[in-house]
């Protein structure tokens, strides 16, 4: 069977299992698997950022940036999320579009504690400005959307629509990758010095990565708050960028399907040891320690690692025959 053919076939049989999937779980899972949508999406849109060899620690900001977005303009418009989520994306992008001036003088570590800065400055600014951003306690009030007579307030079809969203700017996110752009920006990663002498603009690669990455972010951010119905600072923390990272650095991120890997996994793991709450985060220390050690290249990379571990248990169990 044709590879292409496998993919398509692959993708149906994924389609269909998710389209079931909802209704053979409970309440509480069935919000577990629109918030691991949600997340898929945070985690592709990072790894685009992390093309060009840029780790930045703003992403879950930016991520909050849309959904306060999102909410202020359904709170102070009565705009519908058929209007705030592109809006979200647009007004994180430029959000991080202006932070790419100061942010992408620097490069590597002093980035990423840069990055962090300015993701906690922004973070402050919705603390401190009760008006509008409601302080510490957020704002409220957010609905989904109304289409015919849906409930979108029920999880099953809130997680239809943002499966449809979700898959969308996935499909996006690859084309990038796969396109010119794509390309340009592995080159930007791995050899830099030789780019730069065939005339890329490297800051303008960077820059544009971070813009897309907060774009749909950004996106993912109006998901988040409309299904909610709420916002508030903690949200969008040091805390939840760590998991964001742990994801992708877990899952891998040399290939398209490595973060998304990485969080579907993670995620039902936490899931199975909600009950070990006190000791979780040591739990997640030791799986990266041990991602790092033994799978440094991500979940992503076991397919491989596994074939090689049987052609060498193969390979030895023919010499061993042959030697008696």
């Amino acid at each position: 069977m044709p590879g292409k053919l496998k993919k398509i076939l692959g993708g149906l049989a994924l389609l269909a299992v998710l389209l079931v999937l909802p209704h053979l779980l409970e309440f509480h899972h069935q919000d577990l698997l629109i918030f691991l949508t949600i997340n898929v999406l945070v985690v592709s849109s990072y790894r685009l950022v992390t093309l060009t060899g840029e780790w930045s620690l703003i992403h879950a900001v930016m991520m909050g940036v849309g959904g306060y977005t999102a909410t202020l303009l359904f709170k102070n418009l009565e705009l519908g999320m058929w209007f705030t989520l592109p809006l979200a994306g647009v007004v994180a992008a430029m959000v991080a579009g202006l932070l790419c001036f100061p942010l992408f003088r620097m490069t590597q570590f002093y980035f990423l504690i840069g990055s962090f800065a300015a993701g906690e400055a922004i973070r402050l600014c919705w603390i401190e400005f009760v008006n509008p951003f409601g302080g510490t306690g957020g704002l409220s009030g957010v609905e989904p959307p109304l289409i015919g007579g849906i409930d979108f307030l029920e999880p099953v079809p809130y997680f239809y629509l943002t499966l449809a969203v979700v898959g969308l700017c996935l499909l996006i996110l690859y084309r990038i990758e796969k396109s010119r752009i794509g390309l340009t920006l592995h080159s930007v990663h791995w050899k830099a010095p030789l780019a730069e002498s065939v005339g890329v603009d490297t800051w303008r690669y960077r820059a544009l990565a971070f813009i897309i990455g907060s774009f749909f972010v950004g996106i993912a951010g109006g998901l988040k708050v409309h299904y909610l119905g709420t916002i508030t600072p903690n949200q969008f923390g040091v805390g939840f960028m760590v998991f964001i990272l742990i994801w992708v650095i877990v899952g891998g991120y040399n290939r398209f399907y490595g973060p998304i890997i990485g969080v579907v996994v993670l995620t039902l793991f936490d899931e199975s040891i909600r009950s070990f709450d006190e000791v979780r985060p040591a739990i997640y220390g030791a799986v990266l320690i041990l991602s790092i050690l033994f799978l440094p290249m991500g979940l992503e990379s076991l397919p491989a690692r596994m074939r090689q571990w049987m052609g060498r248990a193969s390979a030895a169990a023919s010499s061993r025959m042959t030697d008696g």
